[in-house]
């Protein structure tokens, strides 16, 4: 071979290593983080509330990121724990995940005797979705239009006003027994079964007050049926900008209802961290946000580990609040 064949063939050698260059340089193909089937979400709430529809929202949109249907399953029942107990059974396969909220994760291992479940022990903890502040709302004819009117007026009279809730253990009622606490008031709690009953006797002027979730309160709100004194977030909400936070009355006060992501005990890790991602590119999605904030609820993407590591702190927070008010669910 003379030298101008081995130049020839060394030009051509090197002409396609350099077109193969760029196809070696790219990453294998990304395998699918769940194995090619429907993702069955468990809402542990009945259709149609606030948690559901934003549940759906995030579903919705991780279909269309994934490419597999995310299935939305609701298991309503005894405060979410019904639900809660699906999820903690399913096998751990990442196939099965459900909302991971602040009733079942957070106030139920105190409020109730018994639980089928361990917080601690039975789930994976994949991502935060929401937090979603409450809004105290008072029925038109009280006589305190102000948070400061309205502590005055429950100390003057300790005992004779009302605040109602959809049931022992809920936001709505933790809320106004945080209230009692750092306003030193003495207001008697009114459990319901159910948000609907609660607003029905408060318009109707049986109860006084209500800490309620916020897209029914700043419903009544903005429609002049009820009067909003304050929210319970760490700031006001973009929603009711004219409403006060409870903290610019009483420094430290604050309590959202908050849902994530969850599943069984033992999914496989690379499974969780890839899941938190996807949640948090889902959560990003112009079209999620607003319609969260449409549901005055703020975006809230965590870690597994931050969503872990909160919900361990709201069960402390709250544990003395609800020994002290005395509810107990067998």
């Amino acid at each position: 071979m003379d030298e101008t064949d081995r130049a020839a063939r060394a030009s051509r050698r090197a002409l396609i290593a350099a077109a193969a260059a760029p196809l070696l340089a790219r990453p294998a193909l990304a395998q699918p983080v769940w194995p090619p089937a429907s993702i069955r979400y468990i809402c542990i709430f009945p259709p149609g509330g606030s948690t559901d529809l934003l549940s759906r929202v995030w579903c919705q949109r991780m279909t269309e990121i994934t490419g597999q249907s995310f299935v939305v399953d609701n298991r309503g029942g005894s405060g979410g724990n019904v639900g809660t107990e699906a999820i903690a059974r399913a096998a751990p396969d990442g196939l099965t995940i459900g909302l991971a909220s602040v009733s079942s994760m957070a106030i139920a291992p105190t409020l109730y005797r018994r639980l089928p479940f361990d917080v601690e022990r039975d789930f994976t903890f994949i991502c935060g979705l929401w937090q979603l502040p409450n809004l105290l709302v008072v029925r038109p004819d009280l006589p305190a239009r102000s948070i400061p009117e309205l502590i005055a007026l429950c100390r003057a009279d300790p005992g004779r006003y009302t605040f109602a809730s959809s049931g022992a253990g809920t936001t709505l009622h933790i809320a106004g027994e945080m209230f009692k606490q750092m306003a030193g008031v003495n207001i008697l709690h009114v459990p319901y079964r159910g948000g609907g009953p609660a607003y029905a006797d408060l318009l109707g002027g049986r109860v006084d007050m209500v800490f309620g979730n916020f897209p029914e309160a700043s419903r009544l709100h903005r429609e002049g049926k009820v009067r909003g004194l304050a929210t319970t977030g760490a700031a006001r909400s973009p929603q009711a900008p004219d409403v006060p936070a409870m903290t610019e009355f009483l420094p430290g006060y604050e309590i959202n209802s908050w849902g994530g992501v969850c599943g069984p005990a033992g999914i496989p890790p690379a499974i969780v961290a890839r899941a938190a991602e996807l949640g948090r590119e889902a959560l990003n999605a112009p079209l999620v946000r607003r319609r969260f904030e449409e549901g005055g609820a703020e975006v809230w993407w965590t870690t597994p580990r931050q969503l872990a590591d909160f919900r361990r702190d709201n069960e402390a927070r709250f544990a003395p609040l609800i020994r002290a008010s005395g509810a107990v669910v067998e």
